[in-house]
């Protein structure tokens, strides 16, 4: 897991800010939420929370595309770690063979709050 810390990296980051627009008051009780999957410098897939809060943004992009390894998933918000209406996203990123993630911001769920980002931390080690 990582900050955006490249001019690369806040580009790829703007395009999911600018998808998570999509779900804007649809989402209710999740928040709206981004993601763009990147890999050899192109977008190879996108989503956004869908309307009532599931399916979230990253298993949309996830479910785009099958070969993922090398990929790098820019999401808005830190994945979620916990059974809810839908499984842990974090889980099926570490599936899907990503190799990188660029997290925008900790969700302050208390539920999540930081449990993706060391799920994800974990994988890598």
């Amino acid at each position: 897991m990582e900050r955006p810390s490249s001019a690369r990296d806040r580009h790829f980051m703007r395009n999911a800010l600018n998808i998570s627009l999509r779900g804007i008051g649809n989402t209710w009780p999740n928040p709206s939420v981004g993601a763009v999957i990147v890999k050899d410098d192109q977008i190879i897939s996108r989503g956004w929370t869908q309307p009532g809060g599931k399916p979230h943004a990253e298993m949309v992009a996830l479910k785009k595309k099958k070969k993922l390894f090398g990929a790098t998933l820019y999401t808005t918000l830190e994945p979620c770690s916990h059974y809810g209406k839908t499984p842990p996203c974090v889980d099926q990123i570490i599936k899907s063979k990503i190799n990188r993630v660029v997290i925008g911001l900790k969700d302050p769920n208390p539920k999540i709050n930081g449990e993706g980002i060391r799920k994800l931390k974990k994988k890598k080690n």
